[in-house]
């Protein structure tokens, strides 16, 4: 689904074009949906063209903006049942694409191409820039996964409360933009011995304006190629200017070939496709030290970045190129060198597999019981580390009630962890976890002998019994956690940090958004002090009755296991994933007892509820001081299997 399409060629419409190509020879099935307009074609690399209503962009005509309600797209999109919806530039009719993606159930992938509210100030309606990026902000989080195509533009969605973004930028067209494309026969036309060009759309939020003050550089020719609403003025406002009109295919990449120096002034890109054309025609580049040429402009070495709107430095930018055919060239051929690797074939294989992670976060978001703020991220697994000293802090989870040994002591997820982090060669290990404890507790009591440890590895897994209370302030539970995890990190610990979880029953309904909010928090917590996040949403089946204990509060040996292995995984724990459907196959057969339920936990939990005592009350920690788990020598004190 695109905003731009045939026969309107901007760069929106070009990348669409590449990823068609690229699905058809990938034996993959395509179907485009893009505002109507007249020439557009009925079929594209295979895919069939959907047309919908549309209306012109006020003084801009060729641009069309796409009128179809939601309904009638999500019917499009039920006759077409894909397995994820692409939305290229996303603003009108990528919103209502969107919203049906989410309405069927279907992942979709907004690829944010083009800063609208930066356009809103070029082109002087200020009072739309709130609403567009109020827009802009809503639009990317009703998306599954969003595709920026550089650093700065991955900020100004974060900066909007923008999550899951990645970053995917543009290929090039390395055989069709080629130096050897250079004329002579153009430059003669041309008539000047150093040529300044531009491509690109000729409109307010590109600034071409802003190449007046190259007019009188001298021995130089100044050469615009593209149209567009501002053409008119532009013309008057540069006299001696050539105005090659919209130029394509090998037309445009002669022209491109025949420049000495290529110079873009806009702001507002988002990327800058020309800039890497230019480069790989061999033509060095200048262009603004602002969003996308951040990203592809290495300065003195394919080019240079001049200071945002400082038009004296832009001039003494290009002057120093025009002046030095001998740095032209070295910058030329290294902007070449740089595109190599950028081909469109490369960089689509990258949007499968970014298709591919909309599907399994899509699945991930069906499970949510409790919308989320900040949704559920994959962990990326650090890098591989040797951890000696592991110290474990939180309640029963932790403990590990409800999954006993054959001697009787509880060996729970961090327990199992603690064995694969050992057969690295060797652990020390504390678990400071009790039942019953809350934030306050890990807070006061089992930070301080933890920070007495001095470790250099530390969970937390703790909240579940603060979010069960009657009452309970989210935002004062995670900002005390939050001092916690900024003490350990202090003394330059690694912290893992787990969200936790609840079990699929009807009863825990009533406490789901409580839940969803706090993981919310320790999302930002992480973030914040570069903890490392176990997002147990990501797992839909931890809540399923397996992986509980016949309390049904607490994890079976199976959902240890599963827990212990999943921050395996993250932790970079050699073979984790293989060890852990090794365990299960091992252990598929284990029975879930329920009979005793009743009279093993609920009647003694009320009873201590009336006598105003929690299980905890007396209790110390299993491993108050670190036992070593190891070849060498045999775990004192300690009891996991």
């Amino acid at each position: 689904m695109t905003e731009s399409f045939l026969p309107h060629m901007n760069g929106v419409t070009g990348s669409v074009l590449q990823i068609l190509g690229h699905l058809e020879h990938a034996g993959h099935e395509a179907h485009v949906i893009a505002p109507d307009a007249v020439g557009m074609p009925a079929q594209v690399h295979g895919a069939a063209v959907e047309p919908v209503p549309s209306l012109a962009l006020p003084g801009y005509r060729n641009v069309r903006v796409g009128t179809s309600p939601a309904r009638q797209v999500a019917a499009s999109l039920r006759r077409f049942a894909p397995d994820v919806v692409h939305l290229a530039s996303p603003f009108a009719l990528g919103w209502r694409g969107a919203l049906a993606a989410e309405h069927l159930g279907v992942a979709s992938v907004a690829a944010y191409q083009t800063d609208v509210a930066a356009y809103t100030q070029r082109y002087r309606i200020p009072a739309a820039t709130g609403i567009a990026q109020s827009h802009i902000a809503r639009l990317h989080r009703r998306a599954t996964l969003t595709l920026a195509p550089s650093a700065e533009s991955a900020q100004q969605l974060a900066a909007l409360g923008v999550d899951r973004v990645r970053r995917w930028g543009r290929g090039v067209d390395a055989e069709r933009f080629q130096s050897i494309r250079r004329s002579a026969t153009l430059r003669a036309e041309w008539g000047a011995e150093v040529v300044i060009g531009y491509v690109g759309r000729l409109a307010p939020e590109k600034q071409v304006e802003d190449l007046a003050a190259l007019q009188t550089i001298p021995g130089t020719c100044l050469v615009i190629v593209g149209d567009g609403p501002s053409r008119p003025r532009l013309e008057a406002l540069m006299p001696g200017a050539l105005f090659l009109g919209h130029l394509e295919g090998d037309a445009l990449a002669e022209a491109m070939a025949s420049f000495d120096v290529f110079v873009h002034p806009g702001e507002s890109e988002t990327f800058g496709q020309t800039l890497q054309e230019a480069h790989a025609s061999g033509v060095p580049v200048i262009a603004t030290g602002r969003g996308g040429p951040l990203g592809l402009v290495r300065m003195g070495i394919d080019g240079w970045l001049y200071r945002p709107g400082d038009l004296d430095d832009l001039r003494m930018r290009v002057a120093d190129l025009t002046g030095d055919a001998r740095k032209r060239r070295a910058f030329g051929a290294a902007g070449r060198e740089a595109v190599q690797g950028r081909s469109w074939a490369a960089i689509c294989d990258q949007l499968l597999g970014h298709f591919d992670d909309a599907r399994e976060l899509r699945a991930v978001d069906a499970g949510l019981r409790a919308r989320r703020v900040t949704r559920p991220e994959p962990s990326i697994p650090v890098d591989a580390r040797g951890w000696q000293r592991y110290v474990a802090l939180g309640d029963s989870l932790t403990e590990g009630l409800c999954d006993p040994a054959h001697d009787g002591a509880l060996r729970g997820w961090a327990d199992r962890l603690a064995l694969l982090l050992a057969a690295r060669g060797g652990l020390h290990y504390a678990n400071l976890a009790i039942r019953s404890k809350r934030v306050r507790d890990v807070c006061t009591t089992q930070l301080p002998r933890a920070l007495e440890l001095e470790p250099d590895l530390v969970s937390i897994l703790i909240g579940a019994n603060d979010l069960v209370k009657p009452h309970v302030d989210v935002r004062a539970l995670a900002a005390e956690l939050e001092g916690a995890v900024t003490r350990l990190r202090s003394i330059g610990a690694d912290v893992l940090l787990v969200t936790p979880f609840l079990p699929r029953r009807r009863a825990a309904v009533m406490y789901t958004k409580r839940f969803a909010a706090f993981a919310t928090a320790l999302t930002g917590i992480a973030a914040r002090t570069g903890a490392i996040l176990i997002d147990t949403d990501l797992h839909p089946s931890l809540p399923d009755r397996p992986n509980w204990g016949e309390d049904l509060v607490h994890l079976s040996s199976r959902g240890h296991r599963f827990l212990a292995y999943r921050a395996g995984e993250v932790l970079a724990v050699p073979h984790a994933d293989a060890l852990g459907a090794l365990d299960a196959a091992l252990h598929e057969n284990e029975a879930i007892g329920v009979g005793l339920w009743w009279r093993r936990h609920a009647l003694p939990w009320v009873w201590r509820r009336l006598r105003g005592r929690t299980a905890g009350d007396g209790r110390v920690a299993k491993h108050d001081d670190y036992v070593y788990l190891g070849r060498s020598s045999a775990p004192r004190g300690v009891r996991v299997g």
